[in-house]
This record gives structure tokens, C-alpha cells and sequence, in this order.
């Protein structure tokens, strides 16, 4: 039995935010929340949130306990980007994209 959590676009980097998603992969949920508590990156306030949304889906709609559950898939997809436009010298102009991201984070119990 597996629980799932997804934050849909978000508005940071992928590369930035699976630089954090990939220091959590395959931890218990107890020392990924410190991790992600103790890392000075944007994006590990996002991903902390899902990671508890996650947990309270298995506690709460899949009846798994809180205690055992690890973090079995983590991955961030490429969201929407937003495309600006920056005026440059000589009349040019600059694009600026604005990257979001999907960040995905399942749960699953340890066995016994």
C-alpha cells in the first residue's frame, strides 16, 4: 500500500527543487522532515509540505501507521513554463522563463 502527494505548480526550478527531493529519497519520514527542516533552500519548504501531506494521507485514508513509513518515490516533474519578455539594448528583446515544477512524493510502510 502505497500514499501519494502532489504539488502541482509550483513555482521553482525543477533542477533546483530535485537537487532537496533527492536527499530525502528512500529515508523514514522522521529524518526527512529534519533534513528538510535544517536545509537552507527554497525549495525545501515546498517539499516539506508535501511530504506531510503525504503523511496525513496514510494516516488517514489509507489507515498506515505514522511510525513506519519511509519516503519510497520522490521526483519532480517539469511544470508550465512562463514565458516574459525583458527589454535589452538596441531595441532587443530578452527572454525570461519562469519554470514550475510537479513534485510527487510517495509513502509506503517498512516491513516487518
Amino acid at each position: 500500500m502505497e500514499a501519494r502527494a502532489i504539488a502541482r505548480h509550483v513555482r521553482i526550478s525543477p533542477r533546483k527543487a530535485r537537487q532537496v527531493v533527492d536527499e530525502i529519497r528512500g529515508k523514514e519520514v522522521g529524518e526527512a522532515l529534519a533534513i528538510l527542516r535544517h536545509t537552507p533552500k527554497a525549495a525545501a519548504g515546498v517539499i516539506e509540505k508535501t511530504l506531510r501531506s503525504a503523511m496525513s494521507n496514510a494516516e488517514n485514508n489509507h489507515e498506515m501507521d505514522g511510525h513506519r513509513l519511509y519516503v519510497a518515490r520522490a521526483y519532480v516533474d517539469e511544470g508550465p513554463t512562463m514565458k516574459r519578455i525583458r527589454p535589452r539594448a538596441r531595441g532587443m528583446a530578452y527572454r525570461i522563463r519562469k519554470r514550475t515544477s510537479h513534485i510527487t512524493v510517495v509513502l509506503a510502510e517498512k516491513g516487518e
